[in-house]
């Protein structure tokens, strides 16, 4: 199958930023679409981003929309999620997903998740 292994979070002020990878290893070719959700305490999972194959489709929540920028790196078989003006509000875990239809919204995997904090 696939696996998905997510980087580069960790503590920030507010207004820093910082940019989250994922990996992606296994049957790589299954994949198409990408996206980025996540969870902060005593919340449900929410969607934050997602890119199609081509990189060419990107789709934001509203709440990070001129903030965050997704992007992907097929030949590397990894997306990235590009953070900056971070606010205590962004803290939560960050899961990265994949999909095995186009515009499916259906996400058959998911990563472990990487903790991101932002400080007031």
């Amino acid at each position: 199958q696939v696996q998905l292994v997510e980087s580069g979070g960790g503590l920030v002020q507010a207004g820093g930023s910082l940019r989250l990878s994922c990996a992606a290893s296994g049957r790589t070719f299954l994949i198409t679409d990408m996206g980025w959700f996540r969870q902060a305490p005593g919340k449900e999972r929410e969607f934050v981003a997602a890119i199609g194959w081509s990189g060419e489709s990107a789709y934001y929540v509203d709440s990070v929309k001129g903030r965050f920028t997704i992007s992907r790196d097929n030949a590397k078989n990894t997306v990235y999620l590009q953070m900056n003006s971070l606010k205590p509000e962004d803290t939560a875990v960050y899961y990265c997903a994949a999909s095995r239809t186009p515009r499916s919204r259906e996400y058959a995997y998911w990563g472990q998740g990487t903790q991101v904090t932002v400080s007031s």
